[in-house]
């Protein structure tokens, strides 16, 4: 039965696809049977593994707003153990389209159900907000990944993240837990890094992961050629930091 993991902070730009991506493909890399699910209606993620989102024939809308059933919209890549349930911009009305349903806070979860026994992994990207949509994501998922950039300002709004996750738990989904914290564009020879570093394992104590993802070219093309960047040059810093934070996470469950 596979572990779902929400990777979210509404924040954007801190490299919440990326490490969604990088992620889902490290550890389909490593043998793990990996879905990486997009419900951000930007579609990033999408595209990020080399589907073209237009072509898709179902996308996460139908699944929330049509109940289509998950199993028909995974699309299988050309990388190792990896599936993708693709996003569209039709996403971005969605929210509105299932404020009157019943149980709308469950419907993503109610679909991935019956394929969870399929895969060891699914990562769930989510949208750069908090709304009905995030909170679906949420009340799938086991546990919560937060990317948090290494810059000025980069705790600003969690709080109302801690919020979001602590209603969610309360009142859908009292399983819920935070996966770990991952620190982003780090670039370890400057002290405003270090201070934030500081201040982030402050507010969440035990739960930031010790590998940390620097800044990087490599990191940045990737997506644009449709690869995750263990794919578009395995041996650049990037790819490494990826591949050495997939392995810390699988040796903390192992425990």
């Amino acid at each position: 039965m596979a572990k779902i993991i929400a990777v979210s902070n509404q924040k954007g730009g801190v490299g919440k696809t990326t490490s969604a991506v990088n992620l889902a493909a490290a550890f389909g890399a490593m043998g793990k049977k990996t879905l990486l699910v997009d419900v951000d209606p930007q579609g990033n993620a999408t595209s990020g593994v080399g589907v073209d989102r237009r072509a898709a024939k179902k996308t996460t809308y139908d699944i929330l707003v049509n109940d289509t059933p998950a199993s028909e919209a995974v699309i299988l890549t050309r990388f190792k153990n990896l599936s993708v349930i693709p996003s569209s911009l039709d996403l971005a009305a969605a929210e509105l389209e299932i404020v009157d349903r019943d149980k709308r806070e469950a419907l993503l979860k109610n679909a991935i159900l019956p394929i969870k026994s399929d895969y060891d992994y699914i990562f769930i990207d989510c949208p750069p907000s908090l709304g009905l949509v995030t909170t679906n994501a949420l009340n799938c998922s086991d546990t919560v990944m937060i990317p948090i950039q290494c810059e000025y300002y980069a705790l600003e709004g969690l709080s109302q993240l801690m919020n979001t996750v602590r209603r969610v738990k309360r009142l859908y989904n009292p399983h819920l837990d935070i996966e770990g914290v991952i620190l982003t564009m780090y670039d370890g020879r400057l002290n405003l890094t270090q201070q934030v570093v500081g201040e982030v394992k402050k507010y969440f104590p035990r739960r930031v992961y010790s590998t940390p993802i620097p800044r990087g070219v490599r990191i940045s093309e990737a997506p644009s050629y449709g690869m995750p960047v263990i794919y578009y040059d395995a041996t650049c810093k990037g790819a490494k930091a990826y591949t050495e934070l997939a392995e810390e996470i699988l040796r903390k469950e192992r425990g």
